[in-house]
C-alpha cells in the first residue's frame, strides 16, 4: 500500500492520521478496520468550504485545515459513530482510494455528493 502525507492527512499501512482534529492541535488516529464507509463530497460556500475547523452540524467534525477555502472536494469518514470526521486532503481521490483499499470497501463509483452544511 502506498503512503500519502500532505502535512494534515496521512495514510500509511496502519491507517489514517488526521492532524489538527482535537483542540489545540491533537491528532486523531483511525485504523482502517474502524472505517465503515467513505463518501466523496463537493464543497460549497456553506457546505464546508469556509469551515476551517469544527462544525455547526454536530453530525460531522472538520479538522483544522486553513487551506480548505481553496479546495473543492472533501471526504466524510463513517466510523459507525454519531460524529463523522470531515477531511479535505490535498488529493481527496488518492486518499479515498487508499482508505477504501485499507478498509476493504471496494472501489469508488467516482461520484461526489454536495457536502452537508458545516
Amino acid at each position: 500500500m502506498a503512503d500519502y502525507d500532505d502535512g494534515i492527512i496521512q495514510c500509511d499501512s496502519k491507517g489514517i492520521r488526521i492532524r489538527g482534529y482535537y483542540f489545540p492541535w491533537g491528532t486523531k488516529v483511525i485504523p482502517y478496520s474502524a472505517v465503515k464507509g467513505v463518501q466523496r463530497v463537493s464543497l460549497g460556500t456553506l457546505r464546508g468550504k469556509l469551515r476551517v475547523w469544527g462544525t455547526a452540524n454536530m453530525k460531522y467534525w472538520a479538522n483544522l485545515d486553513t487551506k480548505r477555502p481553496s479546495k473543492s472536494m472533501g471526504l466524510i469518514l463513517d466510523l459507525g459513530k454519531a460524529v463523522k470526521p470531515f477531511i479535505t486532503p490535498d488529493d481527496a481521490v488518492a486518499v479515498e482510494t487508499l482508505v477504501r483499499e485499507g478498509a476493504g470497501l471496494g472501489p469508488s463509483d467516482g461520484s461526489a455528493v454536495p457536502s452537508p452544511f458545516l
